[in-house]
């Protein structure tokens, strides 16, 4: 029986077919930080203060100045307290004046923002003082939904393929996207928000197994790093629309809208062709090979094709069957931890884009512009160092990075950015590598559950981000402490990895070369040739 990676030879590994494809996966991409990171903007902090109204019942002949002096206690630095007022009395003005500010409580009526922004999250839903909190809350629950989506659409994509899921989850992502914008109340945003989570994670996922699937080894790396920079220059257009509108109902509909525009996928966005094989839909599979061929202006024989047939040992596969390999549970385990680190450093840095001193929208800016190149470079440095040194360089230099900026002063806001672009140039590098190594690891047979996996590690490093952030009202350095000790021991775990670098997919749960390598250069003897075993399986190099 002839291998699936064969026939892609034939057909063109990184013709017109995948080029085309690759363009499709960008759009998505280059959507979706409207969700992930457009919160920052739309709850960032604005001066208020307590609403304190109930003086004017006792008296209207008062300026706005005078009000605030008589019901708002100072600050040792001569500002207005945000979160206190002195408790209100009963009597004329002047005994208030005399005697009534001996006390202060809580805000009770709510709070003012004098500078009279346009709506916000946090105008409208009053996000200050004992609900400021809620901000990074509801940003952790967003994070939960992508775990929900990764538990739930991982392997329903195993079920019914990439092409379907990714539609799905586009129509999902777009619809309670919108709704959010019309939420009457907190609550029901927050639970909006978690389903977008939950299609964003689907998205993720179909869309790396669906391009690693059609694409050659050599030219996986390239297609994957591509999709990504969509993404970075998402991150670049998030900034100009958060600045451009500034209220939070019309961006949430802005951001959200474009993806009913991607309907016309149902007719141009092609079905893997390798999962319909595995599937034992032989002949779908070899409609769509005979599809890309044409579009590649290739010449694929019948007499070829019809050497595409299932193999008995990989009709049904699912998540168990990973952990009923030795060598599959402790690459699954090392690169769950990758997964984890990198998200939670990569967010916990992205989601504190305005924590570092500069213009919050020029730093977004930076932010996505930095990743391209980062991310680009990867490209050449996967083919040259291979996949393992890339990925525990980029882990231990952000990690390095994130160590270091807690012992800059605040007094130096420039450098303690330039050090937080570097960090979040490292880790978009290293998100980038994470996903071509690991849709290189993990057989086609499971690949998409595989990937679900690893994503939910992922989700929970997200969901902890935020939190680990409010971790800075003990000590300012406590976050990025964590952040960097956690990247430099993921990368050090890099190292136990065995190297994928152009070697072709493999289907099935069998134990590959390239495992072999690794554990011989930890000094155990090669393993016999079984039986009966090929050339074209030894070959093979996934696991």
């Amino acid at each position: 029986m002839i291998r699936f990676g064969d026939i892609l030879k034939v057909i063109g590994e990184f013709g017109r077919f995948q080029k085309w494809l690759v363009l499709l996966i960008c759009i998505p991409n280059f959507l979706t930080p409207f969700h992930m990171f457009g919160q920052v903007f739309i709850v960032t902090d604005v001066p208020h203060h307590c609403n304190t109204n109930w003086i004017l019942n006792i008296t209207q002949n008062l300026t706005q100045d005078q009000q605030l002096n008589l019901t708002i206690p100072r600050k040792p630095d001569g500002s207005f307290e945000e979160c206190s007022m002195f408790t209100p009395v009963e009597g004329d003005i002047d005994s208030i004046i005399k005697d009534g500010r001996n006390s202060t409580e809580a805000c009770r009526d709510g709070w003012i923002y004098p500078t009279d922004p346009k709506p916000s999250l946090l105008t409208e839903f009053n996000l200050v003082c004992d609900r400021k909190d809620l901000k990074d809350i509801s940003q952790s629950i967003y994070m939960s939904g992508l775990l929900v989506g990764a538990l739930v659409f991982g392997p329903l994509s195993d079920w019914i393929g990439s092409q379907r899921m990714i539609l799905l989850t586009l129509l999902l992502m777009g619809a309670f996207g919108v709704g959010a914008g019309f939420a009457p109340n907190f609550y029901l945003y927050i639970a909006l928000r978690f389903i977008v989570g939950a299609a964003f994670a689907g998205i993720s996922i179909s869309m790396a197994a669906l391009t690693s699937e059609w694409v050659g080894p050599s030219y996986r790396p390239l297609a994957m790093i591509i999709s990504h920079c969509s993404n970075a220059l998402g991150q670049m257009a998030l900034a100009g629309l958060a600045y451009a509108i500034r209220d939070w109902r019309l961006y949430q509909i802005a951001g959200s809208a474009p993806a009913f525009a991607l309907f016309f996928y149902i007719w141009v966005l092609p079905k893997s062709a390798r999962w319909l094989a595995t599937k034992g839909k032989v002949e779908e599979a070899k409609k769509e090979l005979r599809k890309a061929a044409s579009i590649n202006k290739r010449t694929v024989s019948e007499e070829l094709l019809n050497q595409l047939t299932p193999e008995e040992k990989v009709k049904s596969g699912n998540i168990l069957d990973i952990f009923k390999k030795p060598h599959l549970r402790i690459l699954t385990l090392i690169m769950v931890i990758v997964w984890f680190a990198d998200s939670l450093v990569y967010y916990g840095v992205s989601l504190h884009v305005g924590d570092f001193g500069l213009d919050i929208y020029m730093t977004q800016l930076v932010f996505g512009a930095v990743e391209i190149p980062s991310r680009a470079s990867c490209i050449f440095l996967l083919q040259w160092m291979g996949r393992k040194k890339c990925q525990a360089a980029w882990l231990l230099l952000s990690g390095v990075v994130c160590l270091l900026i807690p012992a800059i002063p605040k007094d130096f806001p420039v450098i303690v950015t330039v050090l937080a672009v570097i960090g979040k140039s490292a880790l978009a590098a290293s998100f980038s590598t994470t996903y071509v190594f690991s849709a290189e690891v993990f057989p086609t047979v499971v690949r998409q559950s595989s990937l679900g996996l690893c994503s939910m590690a992922a989700r929970i490093g997200g969901i902890l981000a935020p939190l680990v952030g409010l971790l800075d009202k003990f000590h300012p350095a406590i976050p990025m402490v964590i952040f960097g000790g956690i990247a430099l021991a993921a990368g050090i775990l890099c190292f136990f990895l065995p190297e994928t670098r152009n070697q072709d997919l493999q289907d099935d749960t069998g134990k590959s070369p390239a495992t072999q390598r690794s554990k011989n250069a930890l000094g155990e003897k090669p393993a016999q040739k079984e039986a009966g075993e090929t050339k074209e399986h030894t070959n093979s190099t996934y696991l």
